[in-house]
């Protein structure tokens, strides 16, 4: 049986956390673009938690922004669906099933748009969302009043308009905007698109002194994986353990993070932070930005060389093996710490590394080594250079496990097969697809000697915008890590450190 608003009377399930009939009368005060599992996962979990608290007491019109796929399974579910949230906390396992009913209806804007329209004009909705990803925050130049606009910004531009138009110039017309695309600077992008448009459309003084003086852009981080529905023998016993089909289930890591620069103003039409730590309104978010670049992705970046070499699949595996396990915390807690590159109070990083450790641990999620791979050239170099550069400006010295993440990196780089555009590295029998932009430039320098390939590669300014020869000891530590490897193995090597 599928959920629905009838069914939820025969959930017996005590592990199930199930809506109260009163929480479906609730207004919609939040404007979603995007059905995705990360806002259904992130955003709209907190939306739901705060209702049920009794502190936001507000639902969410969802717009389905593009023609692909429809609307059935929200429409047939009457918008509910269980967020199962699986992982570890603190070292401790969780397992929460929320049936969450944040979401009142779901929209299609191409078939729908007058209805998005009269949705945002409410002066009861306090908050526009958005996850269109990187490409939907564009500016394309189009007309706001000629059907349905195709980009996602004049979309909102055509809402916003609306509104100004249904409330005028009154206190309730305030409205916060938050843009959640993996973009930096989301927020304030989307708004410098905003008012391009409106100048392109010609549209009046006065309504750009209205989304001046009532429209808060917020950028934002969101930070959670949600991997989404999942599929095959682990659905199945999920299923069978609620007791209820649900094509809109997904899985979600306990760790959770809603960080939005913004104002006193922001918070309260926000109203969310006092239900869940997660989320936080402040005028400066990039500390957050900071840990989770540095000792989330960073420790990513470092790692998943080592561990794609030693033949293990995933993060969770990863964290089972103990010397790579011991790999992560040293080089986070040890080297990165130190050498973030922004002032982090307290144990703030200390606390957030201990955070990274359970959700890398986590067997539910199958992140693989090998998708992190994905452009590692560049992320080294954003993510790992300038904690390279600070640890050496503290310190000067070498970073030894820093030093060990580049000797794997460059041996996982060293192209062993080549077929047009497709490069391959292959590693004591083990062949494994090299996906980076700088593929070809390994690839040529096949041709180098072991003995000279890391103090080639390192010196390269034009790759890493910078002759990291200069910094003292450097090459000459990753290349014994390089060579150690070659001659015994990247596991025995690892343990040597």
């Amino acid at each position: 049986m599928s959920i629905s608003k009838v069914f939820l009377k025969n959930i017996k399930n005590e592990n199930v956390i199930i809506p109260a009939q009163s929480l479906f009368n609730l207004p919609e005060k939040v404007l979603q673009f995007g059905t995705g599992v990360l806002l259904r996962g992130l955003t709209d979990y907190f939306v739901d938690k705060a209702n049920r608290n009794g502190t936001f007491n507000g639902r969410i019109v969802v717009v389905k922004s593009t023609s692909k796929g429809g609307t059935a399974e929200f429409d047939q579910q009457d918008s509910l669906y269980t967020i199962c949230v699986r992982g570890i906390q603190n070292g401790q396992n969780v397992e929460e099933n929320i049936v969450s009913s944040a979401i009142s209806r779901v929209l299609t804007a191409d078939t729908q748009w007058e209805d998005v329209l009269k949705a945002g004009a409410n002066a009861e909705v306090k908050v526009i969302v958005s996850n269109t990803t990187e490409v939907g925050i564009q500016l394309v130049q189009e007309q706001i009043n000629a059907g349905t606009p195709s980009s996602f910004p004049a979309k909102l531009l055509a809402v916003l308009y609306h509104r100004y138009q249904a409330l005028g110039d009154r206190t309730n017309a305030d409205i916060v905007v938050i843009a959640t695309e993996l973009i930096p600077d989301n927020g304030k992008k989307l708004e410098s698109i905003v008012h391009e448009l409106a100048n392109y459309n010609e549209l009046e003084p006065s309504f750009l002194s209205w989304l001046k003086a009532h429209v808060f852009f917020c950028n934002s981080l969101v930070d959670r994986i949600v991997p989404g529905r999942p599929e095959g023998s682990t659905l199945a016993k999920i299923e069978d353990e609620l007791g209820y089909d649900d094509q809109l289930l997904l899985v979600a890591e306990p760790y959770r993070l809603w960080a939005i620069e913004g104002d006193q103003r922001v918070s309260e039409l926000l109203d969310l932070e006092s239900s869940d730590a997660g989320v936080i309104v402040k005028p400066d978010i990039e500390i957050y930005r900071e840990l989770k670049v540095r000792l989330l992705n960073g420790t990513h970046t470092l790692s998943c060389g080592i561990a794609q070499l030693s033949c293990i699949d995933t993060v969770a595996n990863g964290m089972a093996d103990d010397a790579i396990r011991t790999y992560i915390s040293n080089v986070m807690k040890n080297e990165i710490i130190p050498a973030i590159p922004y002032e982090v109070p307290g144990t703030e990083a200390m606390d957030f590394a201990d955070a990274v450790l359970d959700r890398f641990a986590n067997p539910y999620i199958e992140h693989l080594w090998i998708n992190i791979t994905f452009q590692y050239t560049m992320k080294m170099k954003i993510r790992i250079l300038p904690v390279l550069f600070q640890y050496y400006k503290i310190n000067n010295k070498v970073p030894a496990d820093i030093a060990f993440g580049f000797a794997a990196f460059l041996l996982f780089m060293r192209t062993a097969e080549a077929s047009g555009n497709q490069y391959f590295g292959n590693y004591r029998g083990n062949t494994y697809p090299i996906n980076d932009d700088q593929a070809a430039y390994f690839s040529d320098k096949t041709k180098v000697e072991d003995a000279d390939y890391v103090r080639i590669v390192l010196s390269e300014e034009s790759l890493w915008g910078a002759d990291l020869s200069q910094l003292k000891g450097f090459v000459e530590a990753v290349d014994q890590h390089y060579q150690y490897i070659l001659t015994h193995d990247i596991k025995k090597a690892l343990i040597s450190i």
